[in-house]
């Protein structure tokens, strides 16, 4: 049985929806790396996900959220029962289950690990962040690290035992990386020595594990200035003795912990490295200057996960706010609004909880088939290499065009999404006795995080459409246009379908203008308008997935009893389809009519002109 402390709720029966009906993960379980994986596999998978959510990490989310992390003689205490947590998920296996099996793993598409990341950082994302920092560290070293660091830092890492952490960021360059001063002297031995100091640094230190690796980003004495200089280099907290185990601490010190408006377990720390010369770092790979690129395999990895993370806390803010909706009793129906003796409804009957509800739900299951979409283009890829190239390079290529979308959409509409839960409990929302308050708070800082949502436009704008000639963009829009020439007759959704065609148009429309900007030497109008552009390319993209699910739904409705159970879930799919396409896609057009005005008046205006005091 669950705990009663915990507020996650879960909607499994659209996650393997998504999977298996959407996206037919059966047809690649049982092939090449996922041989030991079947449908039972997943489901079990799911099932056990979810229980560990209810029983284990969701019950500690709110009392997480008041104890906060402390700092004690210069370590880090995280919140009563993280510990025992940690132990638990490590022990289920589940944070390991998409790992090589030879660090220990399951081996899992990745698209079943988003489901798991799904419901852990939905039902704690304080908490989760620990784990899931370390896996990323721990996933760089095996991609990036000499076979010596493999064997000592992956497994303890996966395993539990030890940590780790990503650090780029600094006080006097915020998310200008080049900018960077950690310094890194080679020393006779062919390691090095670490001085400087990294902030923000999300999981930084905690009393759940034997030893800590963070990955830092530093300059060697005579490297280039800029990004271009930077070089990785594998810093743990207790340097490690010749039998793999724990040993003397290697001047890596906790300055301080963020007080912040959420995730206050995650113990957000200011590291020094090196205060009194004495941190020794690994150079990642044995390479200098690899650095950004190597640490970009990382970042990637935590650029989706923020997007699963928005996913996570929409899903149960939104599953939270409707349970209250079929509770709740206030006012009369509409249909009897003059009269005073008429019987109070549930919430539920008033339209504009109804507007909210549903729009809640369109969004978050969009993001939803976002995310698995995406992780269904990694694992097609990995079958695909070395296989059959075309196919490789074109789920690689949708990997890569996806990912700063669903990482800034989920992260900004997760907040927008909780707001609005909050909205639909009116006052009793704003109250700690509930748990929406806590998830808006939580949720802000994944636009923030991880490369800012601008900073995923840009990029989006300045790299990804452009990538091999424009051709990962052409085949997207491809895909989408493909949908629309099939659809747009379809007796139920032909107007919606037809309108996801004028939204394509659109987007089309602003890539041209954008091009035209670059060619045209105004780069200084992109700024202005990529997180519009950004936006517009994922309203389009959920209006698409959201319409392949109605219509899924209505092929699966035509073959079920009137009464049976499913009718109800697969009519969920029509009307999300529609509220979105009829309610969010047409603001697709609107932005291309703005980003095609080319208004310059943010950079006309004086800056004394915005405001006299």
């Amino acid at each position: 049985m669950a705990n009663a402390d915990n507020r996650y709720r879960a909607d499994l029966r659209d996650v393997r929806f998504v999977l298996f009906e959407q996206f037919r993960l059966g047809e690649i379980l049982g092939q090449g790396s996922f041989s030991g994986w079947g449908e039972e596999e997943v489901l079990a998978t799911l099932k056990e996900t979810a229980r560990l959510a209810a029983e284990v990490t969701g019950p500690l989310n709110g009392s997480g959220d008041r104890e906060g992390c402390r700092l004690e003689n210069g370590q880090v205490h995280v919140p009563k029962g993280y510990k025992e947590a940690w132990d638990q998920v490590h022990a289920s296996g589940l944070k390991m289950v998409s790992v090589d099996p030879e660090f220990g793993g399951g081996g899992a598409p990745s698209a079943v690990r988003v489901a798991v990341e799904e419901m852990l950082t939905g039902s704690n994302t304080a908490f989760n962040m620990y784990p899931s920092l370390s896996f990323g560290a721990g996933e760089l070293i095996e991609r990036c690290g000499t076979p010596e660091q493999k064997k000592k830092f992956v497994e303890n890492i996966f395993g539990g035992k030890w940590g780790g952490t990503m650090c780029l960021t600094e006080p006097q360059a915020g998310s200008d990386v080049g900018a960077a001063r950690t310094r890194a002297r080679k020393n006779p031995d062919g390691t090095y020595s670490i001085q400087g100091t990294k902030i923000f640094i999300s999981a930084g230190d905690s009393d759940m594990v034997e030893n800590i690796v963070h990955l830092v980003l530093a300059r060697v004495e005579g490297a280039a200035p800029g990004t271009k200089g930077l070089s990785l280099f594998a810093v743990p907290k207790f340097r490690v003795n010749a039998d793999g185990t724990a040993g003397a601490r290697n001047d890596v010190t906790v300055g301080s912990i963020e007080h912040k408006m959420g995730i206050n377990g995650s113990a957000t720390c200011v590291l020094n490295f090196g205060e009194n010369d004495g941190c020794v770092g690994e150079l990642v790979g044995g390479v200098e200057n690899a650095g950004m690129s190597q640490m970009f395999l990382m970042m990637n990895g935590a650029r989706i996960a923020v997007g699963i993370q928005g996913l996570g806390l929409a899903s149960t803010a939104y599953l939270n706010a409707l349970n209250y909706a079929r509770e709740r009793k206030q006012g009369a129906s509409i249909t009897h609004w003059k009269d005073p003796t008429a019987p109070r409804v549930t919430i539920l009957e008033h339209g504009d909880i109804r507007r909210m509800l549903l729009e809640m739900k369109s969004k978050v299951e969009g993001i939803r088939a976002l995310a698995v979409k995406l992780a269904t283009h990694v694992d097609r890829a990995a079958l695909h290499a070395g296989k059959d190239d075309e196919k490789h390079a074109y789920h690689h290529g949708q990997v890569e065009l996806l990912t700063p979308i669903l990482k800034a959409y989920s992260s900004d509409q997760a907040f927008r999404i909780c707001e609005l839960a909050i909205q639909t409990y009116g006052g009793a929302g704003y109250l700690k006795d509930h748990p929406v308050e806590q998830y808006c708070r939580d949720s802000k800082i994944f636009s923030i995080y991880e490369g800012t949502n601008h900073i995923q436009a840009m990029d989006l704008v300045g790299r990804k459409l452009g990538q091999h000639g424009g051709a990962h963009t052409q085949q997207f829009l491809g895909d989408v246009a493909s949908f629309v020439e099939a659809h747009q007759a379809h007796p139920v959704y032909g107007a919606e379908v037809k309108a996801l065609g004028s939204a394509q148009e659109s987007v089309v429309n602003a890539v041209m203008k954008l091009m035209e900007y670059s060619q045209a030497g105004q780069l200084a109008k992109v700024p202005l308008v990529a997180n519009r552009f950004l936006e517009m390319m994922a309203e389009l993209t959920l209006a698409w997935l959201l319409l392949d699910q109605a219509l899924i739904g209505e092929a699966a409705m035509a073959k079920l009893s009137a009464e049976h159970p499913d009718r109800s879930f697969y009519a969920g799919k029509r009307y999300a389809a529609q509220f979105f396409a009829r309610n969010i896609l047409p603001g697709v057009g609107a932005k291309a009519a703005v980003l095609l005005a080319g208004d310059d008046s943010p950079y006309e205006i004086p800056d004394a002109a915005f405001a006299t005091v």
